[in-house]
């Protein structure tokens, strides 16, 4: 078990081996959930997105029709969920 020291100004922060454990990268964020006894759970904070808003962000910015491939490239760029 690992063990953090809390600052004065109530803050801690997470060794990099934990942050690597849990996925998380420079800018990302950290879900953290209250659960009963004073525990708390952490998880990586995963954006979720729709399809709509997929296609609304690269609706009209190309003037040709985009290949499968290239989709494809697109929905992988924006999948959070792999490595």
């Amino acid at each position: 078990m690992t063990s953090l020291t809390v600052t004065q100004k109530g803050q801690v922060t997470l060794k990099r081996e934990l942050l690597q454990h849990l996925g998380i990268k420079p800018g990302e964020r950290i879900a953290l959930e209250k659960l009963p006894g004073g525990e708390l759970r952490v998880r990586a904070e995963r954006p979720t997105g729709s399809i709509s808003s997929f296609i609304g962000r690269h609706a009209g910015k190309v003037e040709k029709p985009l290949t499968l491939e290239e989709i494809n490239e697109i929905a992988a760029s924006g999948w959070v969920g792999g490595q």
